[in-house]
């Protein structure tokens, strides 16, 4: 399968396309499954004169915004399901203070997935505590780990990999390979990512885990798209007899 869990349009202050110009490039790329994860502060603030604004009396509409945003990607999923099945997701940023953090109130138990940020940025500085757990029961819907170095995160909490993983795979909680190369974010590629496919006893943990990975190019322009390094990487994960999430 080759799957692309991590897009973003114009729903998110950083993206610059339409959804349907992401879907429309994704498909052109042979590209099987797509998930589009728009940030949760994009969807939920819906204009950036509401977001950078400083009164407080503006305020964020989260339930009426996230419906919006939710209902808007169904009606792509549907338009195009015969040539490209489209999940509809969002990406969690949890960082204290300011207005990036889901708030409390938004319900995102709707979503096909979320995909969560954040999670090692330390002790008070994240909603989630560190917990992505207890964080994956209150998102309500299947919950992936976005561009974190989860071996790292892991031991620095003194934990065991092995053990941490399976607990993973036994909540259904998956761990994104983020694979970005792009203007966007400045050619940079994540090491983690790098790391994990040059170390055979991470892959071997893993694939023994069961936990899922999956693969997202983290895309905010189409002009930047490389379906290519997808198909790449998901063949790469394959063939380590690692599945895939959402693959059957």
């Amino acid at each position: 399968m080759i799957q692309d869990l991590h897009s973003h349009t114009y729903y998110s202050f950083c993206g610059a396309d339409t959804p349907e110009q992401v879907v429309r490039a994704a498909i052109d790329g042979s590209v099987e499954l797509l998930g589009i994860t728009d940030h949760n502060y994009g969807v939920g603030c819906a204009r950036t004169d509401v977001y950078f604004s400083t009164s407080p009396e503006i305020g964020n509409d989260y339930e009426r915004t996230l419906k919006r945003y939710f209902d808007h990607i169904n009606l792509i999923k549907e338009k195009y399901a015969g040539k490209i099945k489209i999940l509809r997701g969002i990406e969690i940023n949890t960082l204290t203070g300011g207005r990036t953090a889901l708030p409390e109130s938004a319900d995102i138990s709707c979503f096909d997935f979320c995909l969560v940020e954040n999670l090692d940025a330390g002790e008070g500085k994240t909603i989630t505590n560190g917990d992505i757990f207890a964080f994956a029961d209150r998102c309500g819907c299947p919950t992936g780990i976005a561009h974190t170095d989860m071996f790292a995160f892991i031991l620095s909490r003194g934990e065991d990999p092995y053990r941490y993983f399976r607990r993973m795979a036994d909540r259904g909680i998956f761990w994104e390979m983020n694979v970005n190369l792009d203007t966007v974010h400045h050619g940079h590629e994540h090491k983690y990512m790098l790391e994990f496919f040059e170390d055979t006893e991470q892959q071997e943990i893993v694939r023994r885990s069961k936990v899922r990975l999956s693969v997202g190019f983290d895309g905010h322009k189409v002009d930047d798209y490389k379906p290519q390094r997808i198909a790449e990487y998901c063949g790469k994960i394959s063939r380590m007899g690692i599945k895939l999430a959402f693959e059957d």
